[in-house]
């Protein structure tokens, strides 16, 4: 069967369509459309858009299946969209602003031009259901968890991806670190999320392009005391935070790269991205009492070497080395033979993961709605 993957940024939009067999998925075309909101006017034209072209080209799906960026606290494993599963997310957009409001009208969008295609919801939140009452629990009174104040964790469809592609016994205990725009790790035992950096929203964690990471919450009272309000504090937590905010200059890692040697800011920027990587590492190998294997992925994670060598520089105690000339080429496995750690580059495809599980739900007899 022919499935369309549809995966919404808050300003893009990837997709790629896949001829689905029961082992295998093969793709038959991929792209992204970028500067929604500005060129395009909102991720429900690029939808249509995309979905003319489709047509067109006679390439039309048999399923279409979403990455959506947050399921709550209920959804352990992707679902058919119906009405109730629509308003169950509308209810869920405060929680994740920057993402599920353009997934949501996506979904729509398929829904108006395709009423009789099944669609999928694909849940980023989902792979991190296994963590413990414990790990998922932030230290507030019961009133406020049970209004869904959690920890959720986000990115789950490229860890779930990574576990698939390289095997549960292989990785042993590992940290993934998926490191792009939007960047977070997780500790995987026996194939299932243990601990993560991301915890209420994707906002939190390590430091990102424009993301401003984990700091204590008393710096957002004070800045809430000195004149932000709401929108500001959003808009400098998530959209001018990060590396844009350090370099002063640019979110891209390949821009500070070329100007690290005469950007004192664009070194800062890189330091300190390198300096929270390296903490979270730490932290996430003490939740699993160990690592054996370190992966890198995501846009940074697959291609920069620099950071990857940065990050592993002061890791070795705990068995991560990295081989200066596999690194430089980006192989799949980067440390030398024989290192405690064996460290990893696996690339991610979140849109291949997404077809599989709207063609298996699609070809599922009895399945039913979210």
């Amino acid at each position: 069967m022919r499935v369309l993957s549809i995966n919404c940024g808050s300003s893009t939009l990837k997709y790629a369509t896949f001829d689905v067999e029961s082992s295998d998925e093969r793709q038959t075309a991929r792209g992204t459309v970028e500067r929604i909101g500005q060129a395009i006017p909102d991720h429900a034209t690029a939808v249509h858009a995309l979905l003319e072209d489709l047509e067109r080209s006679g390439l039309l799906p048999d399923a279409v299946g979403h990455r959506v960026v947050h399921g709550g606290a209920l959804h352990a494993a992707p679902v058919v969209v119906d009405d109730a599963l629509l308003t169950e997310l509308d209810g869920l957009a405060p929680f994740a602003p920057l993402h599920l409001p353009a997934e949501i009208r996506a979904i729509r969008a398929v829904a108006d031009r395709w009423p009789n295609r099944r669609q999928v919801a694909c849940f980023d939140t989902a792979f991190h259901r296994t963590l413990s009452d414990v790990a998922q629990r932030y230290a507030v009174p019961e009133s406020v968890h049970a209004a869904g104040a959690r920890r959720y964790g986000f990115h789950g469809l490229s860890y779930e991806y990574v576990v698939g592609s390289v095997g549960a016994q292989t990785l042993g205990r590992a940290v993934v670190a998926h490191l792009g725009s939007g960047a977070s790790m997780a500790a995987i035992r026996d194939g299932k999320s243990v601990d993560t950096t991301m915890g209420f929203t994707p906002s939190g964690g390590l430091v990102m392009a424009t993301r401003l990471g984990d700091v204590d919450p008393g710096l957002l009272l004070y800045l809430a005391q000195h004149g932000y309000d709401a929108r500001a504090l959003e808009q400098l937590v998530n959209q001018r935070a990060g590396l844009l905010g350090l370099s002063g200059t640019s979110a891209d890692v390949r821009d500070l790269l070329a100007r690290s040697d005469s950007d004192p800011r664009a070194r800062l920027a890189l330091d300190v991205f390198v300096w929270s990587a390296r903490r979270w590492v730490g932290a996430m190998t003490a939740s699993l009492g160990g690592i054996d294997t370190l992966v890198f992925t995501g846009g940074i994670g697959q291609h920069a070497p620099p950071v990857r060598a940065d990050i592993a520089r002061g890791l070795e105690y705990l068995g991560v080395h990295l081989d200066d000339e596999r690194n430089r080429r980006g192989d799949a496995v980067v440390s030398p033979d024989g290192s405690p750690c064996v460290v990893r580059i696996v690339e991610t495809d979140e849109e291949r993961m997404v077809a599989r599980h709207a063609a298996r739900l699609s070809l599922e007899p009895g399945v039913q709605a979210g």
